[in-house]
């Protein structure tokens, strides 16, 4: 067999020279570094790596797990549960798994995954009726979730776009700024949420826009923004895409929430298609973890709209060639039900039934907790609660309340007062009211 390098190909005599060569080299080298010094029995490789601060997420629901108190509440993990607080499997990833069960071989997936889900993927972000996804011109790749997708857009983006920077809002899911920071890009931050009206900083964001560098890369949560649960209108969307587009910046979509903010697809949507209608390519990462429940199969999608079909075809290349090296290739069970399901029209609609189901509890559970609160003699104002949407109520509660919480009512929540409205039930909604009314008056 002959030895092949990217742009010349070598005979096996030359490959077995080659090898012997760059062996020596490597002795060589290795011969030349200074060893640790050894007393006694032979130093670990690792003795110098430190401990990694733990996540915080993990380190609730540790202390959560560690608490015997017969009512304790866990609201800090963001997964959905029942009115009973139970974890839920949808009926429609059932009837899937069902369907799909002994009708395929394990085999491995291409790189760029399921080409079914990864069509499906890419109209229920553009539309059914999407003419880039009809024309060919979206690049889109299965990706491990949400985070894979980000992970890949990080990664393009500091091969293709060298020096330039991304824009991260302040706040966001604190993985982003890892993911970034770890694929070696140059972060910049810009404003987003307005701590005195527990909303959005329309002003900061667009002056924060308008005063970008030409070439960045903006990261926007499409909807159900983490960990505020605070969203631009579409007015406020319509203003950002024509001020984004004066200025040649481009925008990035993470939608880890199509559904399961509004209860409605099309809604969740709509900053991708507003972007889209006024010129723009986007690029976009999709997660099933929440909309369908299929938070361990890890199942996303990562797509960036070219100009055309052609160019389509390169960014893809490059997009598997980005994913190789990393994971090889994506799992194969999730994206067979996810496909099952938007590929079935019966199913699709049980889908869109249950979606909105899971998403009605939530914003009843928004209702019902604001009520509480303004009945409980409470003289803040509460309104934050209903206003804000998605799976996550960014409370205006310092660390020290919700530490309060945590000691005197065994509630539990992320220190930036981030409530998981996926955990509140109506057996325990005014009970949390009265906790929170307690720890801010």
């Amino acid at each position: 067999a002959e030895c092949q390098y990217p742009s010349r190909v070598y005979p096996p005599s030359h490959a077995k020279e080659m090898i012997a060569t760059a062996a020596a080299t490597a002795a060589r080298a290795v011969g030349t570094r200074t060893a640790p010094a050894v007393v006694g029995a032979v130093r670990s490789f690792w003795a110098d790596v430190p401990m990694a601060p733990k996540d915080p997420i993990l380190g609730i629901s540790e202390m959560f797990l560690a608490d015997t108190h017969p009512d304790k509440m866990n609201l800090g993990v963001g997964a959905y549960r029942d009115d009973n607080a139970k974890p839920v499997v949808l009926d429609c990833v059932r009837e899937a798994e069902a369907r799909i069960a002994g009708k395929s071989f394990m085999e491995y997936l291409p790189t760029n995954g399921n080409k079914e889900f990864v069509q499906h993927s890419i109209k229920l972000a553009f539309g059914e009726d999407s003419k880039d996804v009809a024309n060919g011109t979206i690049a889109a790749i299965q990706t491990l979730s949400g985070t894979g997708s980000c992970r890949l857009m990080a990664d393009f983006m500091h091969r293709f776009a060298p020096g330039a920077k991304v824009y991260i809002p302040v706040p966001t899911w604190s993985n982003h700024h890892q993911i970034w920071k770890d694929a070696g890009c140059e972060e910049r931050l810009f404003r987003y949420y307005k701590p005195e009206t527990r909303g959005l900083d329309f002003e900061g964001l667009m002056s924060d826009i308008e005063n970008a560098e030409e070439g960045s890369f903006f990261l926007l949560h499409a909807c159900a923004h983490n960990p505020t649960g605070v969203d631009p209108t579409l007015e406020q969307w319509r203003a950002m895409s024509v001020a984004m587009k004066k200025r040649r910046l481009f925008p990035f979509f993470d939608m880890a929430y199509q559904g399961f903010a509004s209860g409605d697809c099309e809604r969740d949507a709509a900053a991708i298609r507003i972007f889209v209608e006024d010129g723009h390519k986007v690029g976009c990462s999709q997660s099933f973890a929440k909309n369908m429940g299929l938070y361990g199969q890890r199942i996303g999608c990562f797509s960036i709209m070219c100009e055309d079909a052609e160019e389509a075809q390169r960014v893809e290349s490059q997009m598997k060639l980005l994913a190789r090296p990393m994971y090889s290739n994506p799992p194969l069970h999730g994206a067979a039900i996810v496909a099952t399901i938007l590929g079935d029209p019966s199913l699709k609609q049980r889908w869109y039934g249950e979606v909105k189901g899971m998403a009605d509890r939530i914003i009843d559970m928004r209702k019902r907790l604001r009520a509480e609160l303004e009945a409980s003699g409470s003289t803040l104002s509460w309104n934050h609660v209903t206003d804000q949407i998605g799976m996550f109520c960014f409370s205006g509660m310092t660390g020290e309340q919700v530490d309060k919480l945590r000691t005197d009512h065994h509630i539990y929540m992320t220190r930036n007062g981030r409530i998981s409205m996926a955990g509140v039930t109506s057996s325990t909604v005014a009970r949390l009211a009265k906790a929170i009314h307690e720890v801010t008056k």
